[in-house]
This record gives structure tokens, C-alpha cells and sequence, in this order.
């Protein structure tokens, strides 16, 4: 039976998330930007489409993707249907799939039989870098809205590097996976080295 999740909770998933993971230290973004460029772009790409899909939700969406997250850790089922909406889904899809093997089928493939799936000491350690993302980027989206309103989030970003961004509904991903225990890092047409050199 799914555990209902009331406002409290839902408010608390980024503290208890950074109390299980960490948080990125500012100043140490650049070091996860191959993980940050493809949530963010799938992100915009999302809300360019579908407007009504805003920093707001945006914020709402990054809270879901760490429930969806800490469900495979924990292997417990959460109710978040007070919470969901259709504008913020399809941001929470879009996140997921930028490091989700869960949602994204070609993560899957690309790990393979290296990655056991079913491990949960093997998903802690893989979830690690999108959950430190995922936190850090919440704090930048709610600052930004806070900052820009309703869209200062969107606002920002497609000011930044929108034009890195295509007009496409494909979305990118990067493989959150270590190369020593038998996984990979790859980044789909080399981001880090085509936008962050």
C-alpha cells in the first residue's frame, strides 16, 4: 500500500535527501555540469512546448523526481497525487530522463548486465550525483523564482545558454555511472566538451 505524502513530507524530501547524499558546495557546479546540461535543457525544452509548465512547477517537479528516486532506494511506494499535475509531470518526466535507467530505456541499455538494478547498494551509489544535483538545482529554481517570478527560473536559463538548446522534443542524458565498477560515463554528443569549454 502506497504511503500517503502530506504537505509536511513533500517539504521535507531535499532535507533528508541532502542529510542521506550531501549537497554540492557552491563554486563546485562546473564539476557536475554534463549532469546539470541535460536536466536543465530537457527542462526548457518542456517548457518552451508547454508553457504552463513554469519555474513553479519546475520546483514541484524536482521534489517528485527525488521521491521517484528515493522509492527505488527504498523500495516503498508513495501516493503524490495531491501533488501532481499534468504542467509539473512532464517536467519530472523530462528530469528523469536525463539519468533515470527507470524511465529512460537507453541509460538501460547502456549499463547493461554491469549495473545490477535490483541492488540497492548499487542505485544508492548510482543516484548519488543526479540526487546532488537535483537538490542543488531545486535551491537555483526556487531562487530564481524568488529573484524573476513566476518564470525568473526559464527566464534565466534560456538566457544563459537557451541557444544551446534545440527546438527538438529529444531528449539528452548523461550516464551517472563509474567507469571502475564495470559501468559507464558517457555523454551523448560530447556536452561537456561542445557547451562548457
Amino acid at each position: 500500500m502506497a504511503v500517503k505524502i502530506n504537505q509536511y513530507k513533500f517539504g521535507k524530501i531535499c532535507g533528508e535527501m541532502t542529510q542521506r547524499f550531501g549537497r554540492i558546495q557552491k563554486g563546485e557546479e562546473q564539476n557536475y555540469e554534463v549532469v546539470f546540461f541535460p536536466m536543465e535543457s530537457n527542462a526548457l525544452k518542456v517548457h518552451r512546448k508547454y508553457p504552463s509548465s513554469s519555474g513553479r512547477r519546475m520546483s514541484e517537479a524536482v521534489t517528485l523526481a527525488l521521491f521517484q528516486v528515493k522509492q527505488y532506494l527504498t523500495g516503498e511506494e508513495y501516493d503524490l497525487g495531491t501533488f501532481e499535475t499534468e504542467d509539473n509531470k512532464r517536467l519530472v518526466h523530462a528530469l528523469l530522463m536525463a539519468f533515470d535507467p527507470f524511465t529512460n530505456d537507453e541509460i538501460r541499455a547502456l549499463l547493461g548486465k554491469s549495473y545490477n538494478l535490483e541492488d540497492k547498494e548499487v542505485l544508492t551509489e548510482y543516484y548519488k550525483v543526479p540526487v546532488l544535483c537535483l537538490i542543488r538545482l531545486k535551491e537555483s529554481v526556487d531562487f530564481w523564482e524568488n529573484e524573476g517570478g513566476l518564470d525568473g527560473y526559464f527566464s534565466y536559463v534560456e538566457s544563459t545558454f537557451g541557444a544551446t538548446v534545440k527546438n527538438d522534443e529529444k531528449f539528452d542524458f548523461t550516464v551517472c555511472a563509474d567507469e571502475k565498477k564495470g559501468g559507464l560515463l558517457r555523454k551523448i554528443a560530447n556536452l561537456k566538451d561542445k557547451f562548457f569549454s
